[in-house]
């Protein structure tokens, strides 16, 4: 990805905007080495970046996603380097799928320690271009709710059993911001598993199983990539999105939010009315010319 040059001040409004947590390497390896650490998601990107450096840390890491070739390469690569890693192909859309992936992982490393559910699908689409496209919420629900869910579901017996363990959740900033225009499924899948991980939080948390959600800002992956706007706007890298996961995984907080988001948060609630009709008009500023009835 080619970056446009930055102006002075660019690191403070990232940090601003995005946040900025980095868990010191001492303190990270004390927390996971020899521990088992699962992450979705880590053929690419965030999960990618993670993974690598929870091995790097002592962490014997679970990667999980559905590129086999891409997810065998970067666990040969941490191996290469002194980790531990094993890869697990999965679909986690597909429950079936993911009750043999846990079957699996149980019976080869008999617990896991650490869940950190990363995977996850992005879709920007207007309303009217969805009109024969249920299936898009269908999958994004799939992939960002009932597949986490799921994995959660199956992994918690062992560790309540255990009276230890903890899940990670890799959420996004617009899980606490107003929503926005053509942002409807995805915003609403991820709302839907943070709001239910949440909720079960404060029933495990007696048994030793804690929880943490970072309500992650922009992050410049091949996720965002197609979208033109998002590659102008202020981001962090897949490594320093890592950085805030990793924090996660040893300082165990219950969240981690940019700086920026309570205050929008607030705000937005306080000028709902004011604040979505400024959201309308950006819409309607950038979008095409449309035939009435017309939903291509």
């Amino acid at each position: 990805m080619v970056t446009a040059k930055r102006p002075p001040g660019w690191p403070l409004l990232v940090a601003l905007t995005n946040g900025r947590a980095r868990v010191p390497d001492d303190r990270l390896a004390a927390a996971v080495r020899g521990r088992v650490v699962l992450v979705t998601g880590s053929s690419y990107g965030i999960g990618e970046a993670t993974a690598r450096r929870l091995a790097r840390a002592g962490a014997t890491v679970l990667l999980v996603a559905r590129t086999a070739d891409q997810l065998d390469a970067v666990s040969a690569e941490i191996r290469a380097d002194g980790g531990r890693a094993f890869a697990y192909p999965a679909n986690l859309a597909d429950p079936a799928a993911i009750e043999a992936l846990v079957r699996e992982i149980l019976a080869e490393h008999g617990q896991v320690d650490v869940l950190v559910n990363n995977a996850g699908k992005s879709i920007r689409r207007s309303v009217a271009d969805s009109y024969q496209r249920f299936h898009d919420i269908e999958r994004t629900n799939a992939v960002n709710y009932l597949g986490p869910a799921k994995l959660v579901l199956e992994l918690l017996p062992s560790m309540r059993e255990r009276r230890t363990g903890h899940i990670v959740n890799v959420s996004t900033a617009g899980v606490r911001t107003p929503p926005m225009a053509r942002w409807s499924a995805y915003l609403a899948s991820k709302s839907a598993f943070d709001v239910w991980l949440r909720c079960v939080a404060q029933e495990i948390r007696g048994d030793g199983v804690t929880t943490s959600s970072v309500y992650m800002g922009l992050v410049h992956t091949r996720m965002s990539e197609p979208t033109p706007l998002l590659n102008k706007m202020p981001g962090l890298s897949p490594e320093q999105a890592a950085d805030q996961v990793c924090t996660a995984v040893a300082t165990r907080p219950n969240n981690i939010t940019p700086p920026m988001v309570r205050p929008a948060d607030v705000l937005g609630n306080l000028f709902r009315v004011p604040t979505d009709r400024l959201f309308e008009l950006y819409f309607r500023r950038g979008e095409r010319p449309r035939k009435p009835g017309s939903g291509a």
